[in-house]
């Protein structure tokens, strides 16, 4: 098989990556897994993958934007997209910015992935909302931004928030989006 239809899926959640795996290869592609930066890069050494999929939160609590960042930098022509459980638009950015093409919120399925690969131009026709930004997104926005900052350390976050580390870990799995 061509390295055009090779897919690399960096995701540390076994039972996912599996599903993701199994649902790309019937459509075609081949697919190589990792779980963290390191299992990735070792993938790198010996193919070169034209697509990959990245967790934004991988084991451990390391940051999948370094991954994002690691491929890039391995091929500039790869196509990126960013999958989280976790969305905030500050690692939206961040991750656009380190070389992923698209950035989607969890559950998004085979379908959306490969739209989103399909995707090279924003489009200026989005919607845009009239509705103002609440309090409580701003506040969700912040704690992101400083977890992204932080490399997804929730003490270290908590610290800066100036926040108990059990009230942040609360209000993220209160907000997590599955």
């Amino acid at each position: 098989m061509d390295a055009e239809r090779e897919l690399l899926v960096v995701e540390d959640d076994d039972a996912f990556a599996r599903t993701l795996t199994r649902s790309f290869e019937r459509r075609g592609y081949r697919v190589l897994r990792a779980s963290d930066l390191e299992s990735a890069r070792a993938v790198l050494e010996g193919h070169a993958p034209a697509y990959a999929v990245v967790d934004l939160k991988l084991a451990g609590g390391a940051s999948g934007l370094a991954c994002v960042q690691l491929l890039h930098e391995h091929d500039p022509e790869m196509v990126i997209v960013v999958l989280t459980g976790y969305a905030s638009i500050a690692t939206a950015v961040e991750a656009i910015k380190l070389g992923a093409r698209h950035y989607l919120a969890k559950p998004a399925n085979t379908d959306d992935i490969e739209a989103a690969f399909a995707r090279a131009e924003g489009d200026a026709e989005v919607e845009l909302t009239e509705r103002q930004t609440s309090i409580k997104t701003l506040e969700w926005e912040r704690i992101h931004e400083t977890l992204a900052e932080t490399g997804f350390n929730i003490s270290e976050t908590a610290r800066r928030l100036g926040m108990h580390r059990r009230t942040l870990a609360r209000k993220l799995e209160k907000q997590r989006v599955k």
